[in-house]
């Protein structure tokens, strides 16, 4: 098929202010209500220490959703890029099926819905036309992601270890406000993490649908487990 034209990010703008700008948790998609199930593992003693929290994490990232989702978004940038709506339809569907529990689904589908939103107020792209005009269903965040990023083309690699990045922190986040670390140990845990964004960004940018498979059952679990948890300070 043709090649869609994708927008250049707004005049004075780079692809790097873009990416921290959009995931920033200033950005109104609601991340920090999310936990990713890390509050029931906190709950339960899998998650109870810096060292823990930092060997949980790379397996989710690796393992689980981390790299399926980075996937997912690289599928749906190439598919924007080249303006293949079967591609990109294709890739919407299987992200929504993918979720392993109510909470991962409305998790991905939350964000994914409001990045959509916003963005198409104050950062319109044709590609989110390309979106609309090829899937009707919910967005996964990652699918969102994927197809704004493509749409004002900023380049895959740098998109996808952003946002490995910010979906790590975002977990550490949720593990500080659970106690579990202070901020100090936080912090380093995020730095621990970013080889494994850099590296898992740097495979899934040439992967494929049928690449996608993973085995962090433990954290599919937690997800599982945290919809009836007692007492709950996160949505998953």
């Amino acid at each position: 098929m043709g090649t869609t034209t994708g927008e250049a990010a707004p005049a004075g703008a780079s692809p790097l202010l873009t990416l921290m700008t959009w995931l920033s948790p200033a950005f109104p998609v609601g991340a920090f209500a999310y936990s990713h199930g890390l509050e029931w593992a906190a709950e339960a003693g899998d998650v109870r220490d810096a060292a823990s929290l930092e060997e949980w994490l790379a397996d989710v990232l690796a393992h689980g959703a981390g790299r399926n989702d980075a996937i997912l978004l690289a599928v749906t940038h190439r598919a924007v890029t080249t303006a293949d709506g079967t591609a990109l339809a294709g890739a919407a569907e299987l992200a929504l099926a993918l979720a392993t529990s109510r909470e991962r689904l409305l998790e991905t589908v939350t964000q994914g819905n409001a990045f959509v939103l916003t963005v198409r107020k104050t950062w319109p792209t044709p590609a989110l036309d390309l979106l609309r005009e090829t899937w009707a269903g919910d967005v996964a965040y990652a699918v969102a992601l994927g197809v704004a990023a493509a749409g004002h083309g900023l380049p895959l690699v740098q998109t996808l270890e952003a946002f490995l990045a910010a979906f790590a922190a975002n977990l550490v986040s949720a593990a500080v406000r659970l106690g579990v670390v202070g901020q100090t140990d936080g912090q380093a845990v995020t730095a621990a993490l970013l080889p494994h964004c850099r590296r898992i960004a740097a495979e899934a940018a040439t992967a494929e649908l049928d690449d996608i498979g993973g085995a962090a059952f433990r954290s599919d679990l937690a997800s599982l487990r945290h919809e009836t948890q007692y007492t709950r300070l996160f949505r998953s």
